[in-house]
Parts: C-alpha cells; sequence; structure tokens
C-alpha cells in the first residue's frame, strides 16, 4: 500500500515539471507575432529579386512560416499528431521550394526535377507516418510493420517514376534498356 501514494507523488511531480515547460498564452501570442514579423520581413527581402529567383525566396519564407507556426503548436502540444503536422508541414516546405527551384529548368530536365521533388515529399511523408505509428502506444507490432511495407510501396514507385522520367532522355534501344533495368530494380 505505500507505493501508492509514492506513485501518486511521482506522478504528480511529473505533471508539474511537464506544465512548467507550456507556453503561457502571452509567451504563445508573443510567438506567433514574432512568426508573423519574421515571415513579412522575409517577404520585404524577396521583392528585391526578379523572375524565379523572388518566386524561391517566397516560397521559402512560407514555408519557413508555416513550419514555425507547426513547431509552436508543438510546443503549445506535444502529442503525436502535432509531432506529425510538424513533420509534414517541413516535408511540404521543401517539397514547395524544389518545384519552384525546378521552374529554372526547361523540357525533361523539369520533369526530373519534379519527380525528384514528388520523391523526396513522399518520402518524408511516409516516414512521418511511420514515425507516428511507432510512437503510438495503442499501436500493434503489425500497425508498424504495415506502415513501413507502405511508406516502402510508396517510396519504390517515386523512385521508379524518377528514373523513367529520366530514360525519357534517352532514344532507341538505350531508352528501352533504361526502363527494363528500372522496372526490374523497382520491381515494377
Amino acid at each position: 500500500m505505500k507505493i501508492r501514494p509514492q506513485l501518486f507523488a511521482v506522478c504528480t511531480a511529473a505533471f508539474m515539471v511537464s506544465s512548467a515547460f507550456a507556453l503561457t498564452p502571452a509567451e504563445h501570442k508573443a510567438e506567433k507575432a514574432r512568426i508573423e514579423a519574421e515571415y513579412k520581413s522575409a517577404k520585404e527581402q524577396c521583392k528585391a529579386l526578379k523572375d524565379n529567383a523572388k518566386d524561391v525566396c517566397s516560397e521559402q519564407a512560407k514555408g519557413h512560416e508555416k513550419v514555425a507556426q507547426a513547431e509552436l503548436d508543438y510546443k503549445a502540444a506535444a502529442n503525436e499528431s502535432n509531432r506529425y503536422k510538424l513533420a509534414k508541414a517541413k516535408a511540404d516546405a521543401d517539397y514547395d521550394v524544389a518545384k519552384e527551384k525546378c521552374d529554372d529548368l526547361a523540357g525533361n530536365d523539369k520533369d526530373v526535377c519534379k519527380k525528384d521533388a514528388k520523391g523526396n515529399h513522399i518520402k518524408a511523408l511516409q516516414a512521418a507516418k511511420v514515425a507516428q505509428v511507432s510512437h503510438d502506444p495503442g499501436a500493434k507490432p503489425s500497425d508498424l510493420a504495415q506502415a513501413r511495407k507502405d511508406a516502402s510501396d510508396k517510396t519504390r514507385e517515386a523512385d521508379y517514376k524518377a528514373v523513367k522520367q529520366r530514360c525519357d532522355a534517352l532514344s532507341g534501344n538505350a531508352k528501352e534498356t533504361c526502363i527494363t533495368d528500372a522496372k526490374r530494380q523497382y520491381g515494377q
């Protein structure tokens, strides 16, 4: 019976420590204002640029703002849902910037660039999903195995599409050989 009062004391202390790290409403509001001010400042700096460099800068500013907001949400409530949202925000921001950078290219190089960006986006999202399942205390080992399998399948499919797009730059037998090798390598 002595264990229960001790366990209660430990749980209470842990709760008090965790709540001490939570943001107060004033701190949350100040952080939100800081994020907004940084975004506006970054957008102002982009105005000096031209053409696609301006677009890339703008996407970087938007991405930084979204990631900062997701980090703030995670600080306010450190749970699996917010951890996943943070990982997704990072992946989406990286993808948007990579897509915008591809606009500097033309033809098949642009298509390959976009497929590579999409592949990296899919990999990051799948890694976030696997992490979400692995941190879920209610998840069964079969759930984690299924999440890993799904991630592997989707990543392999994205990699195949990128390699196949690279093959399009070739012609004749070289192109056929490239596509055949890609199908064999990625199990298509």
